[in-house]
């Protein structure tokens, strides 16, 4: 399986689009758009330390997808947020496509969605979730 993955011209390591996709849930669901995320969330959402986060986030910032406010709020650029938002569409539609299609359980679902969401290509991902679509199977939840 390979360890980065590409969408556009942009492409993270499996890790990266794992925290990305994190900060973007993490500000998505608070309901709290812009205001940034602090990192001890990030750590506890993927059970990591917050060395692992501060050090993905330097990486995030190299690649121009996060920015980190003065008090350590963190923030998704636009080029981040494109690229969260994708990376989370590929999540769901996986996810949904195992509970609903196979029966899979929703954490075991869950578990390899997240696997899974890295390995296809963007070409076969987006076939993928046309498949989903006409088959009537919601990926927005």
């Amino acid at each position: 399986m390979p360890k980065t993955s590409t969408h556009g011209a942009h492409s993270l390591t499996m890790a990266g689009e794992d925290y990305i996709e994190a900060i973007y849930r993490l500000e998505t669901e608070s309901g709290q758009e812009g205001a940034g995320i602090r990192s001890v969330d990030v750590a506890e959402m993927l059970d990591v330390s917050k060395a692992s986060v501060n050090k993905a986030l330097n990486s995030l910032k190299e690649n121009g997808m996060v920015e980190q406010m003065r008090y350590g709020k963190v923030t998704l650029t636009e080029t981040g947020k494109e690229y969260a938002r994708d990376v989370w569409r590929r999540h769901r539609a996986l996810r949904a496509f195992l509970e609903q299609e196979l029966g899979v359980d929703e954490q075991t679902a869950d578990d390899e969605a997240c696997l899974m969401e890295h390995a296809l290509s963007e070409d076969t991902m987006q076939r993928w979730i046309g498949y989903l679509e006409q088959r009537g199977i919601v990926i927005d939840r």
